[in-house]
């Protein structure tokens, strides 16, 4: 049996003095998609960015394809997970294709130039996002919404077997964001990524992934298949407000009392 693409073996995260993840065990396989859930502020974030080997855990330990994450090279884990954040930084001007070519950085030696292989499956990736035609632009001309599709298209590139994504549909419209989403879950069919995304909205999450973590942000967790764990009750207690479930040919959706 092949090992999981991420565990976690009692894993805790705390910020501060406060315990928001306690003594978490998981494991995603490959072609697997997870959502997580939660409040604002109730470490979602937090958790992801430790499960990318970004942040110590307070104990425990996280493991990429059965490797300790915190006894890796960088170049070693941007070659095993890829990592998108809340926010995209760009202190420096560069072009669209230009960006979407730092993905090929862990596969490049130090002094080796990106080659034409690596042009084309940045190309290719800005096509899947909807960006083709916009290689030459300067990034800080872009919306919002394209510089997160560029972002999603930069990772993409890095062709990485575990994507771990942090909120992947801010900024972008509902057409967008529904793009993005089936675009990750055809990663993860077709080419066994494991995903793993913060998402805001459980009718997404439902529709687009296999299991979903629940972070109530006080050390609580619960994790299971989306068709058991997100329901009217699980999530009612989860966001502090009721909720009410609704079927529609095969997809659920929530809507507040």
């Amino acid at each position: 049996m092949s090992r999981p693409l991420l565990e976690t073996r009692q894993l805790c995260v705390t910020v501060g003095n406060k315990v928001i993840i306690d003594r978490l065990d998981l494991n995603l396989a490959a072609g697997e998609r997870l959502a997580i859930l939660g409040r604002n502020g109730a470490g979602k974030s937090t958790l992801l960015s430790t499960l990318a080997g970004l942040r110590k855990p307070a104990a425990g330990t996280v493991l990429f394809a059965g490797d300790d994450a915190a006894g890796l090279h960088p170049r070693q884990s941007a070659l095993r997970r890829a990592w998108l954040g809340q926010f995209q930084n760009d202190p420096f001007g560069s072009t669209v294709l230009e960006t979407t070519l730092t993905g090929r950085h862990p596969h490049l030696g130090r002094w080796d130039w990106e080659t034409s292989r690596d042009a084309a499956l940045a190309r290719d990736a800005l096509s899947a996002v909807g960006l083709r035609g916009m290689e030459d632009r300067q990034i800080h001309t872009l919306s919002g919404g394209e510089r997160q599709r560029l972002a999603i298209a930069t990772l993409l590139t890095q062709e990485a077997p575990l994507y771990l994504l942090d909120e992947p549909l801010s900024h972008l419209d509902l057409n967008h964001q529904m793009a993005v989403l089936e675009l990750f879950a055809g990663t993860a069919r077709n080419e066994g990524a494991g995903v793993v995304m913060v998402l805001h909205d459980p009718a997404l999450a439902h529709r687009f992934s296999d299991r979903a973590l629940l972070v109530h942000g006080d050390g609580q967790t619960e994790i299971g298949p989306v068709d058991d764990i997100l329901t009217a009750a699980t999530l009612s207690e989860l966001y502090g407000y009721g909720l009410r479930q609704i079927e529609d040919r095969g997809h659920r959706c929530f809507i507040p009392e």
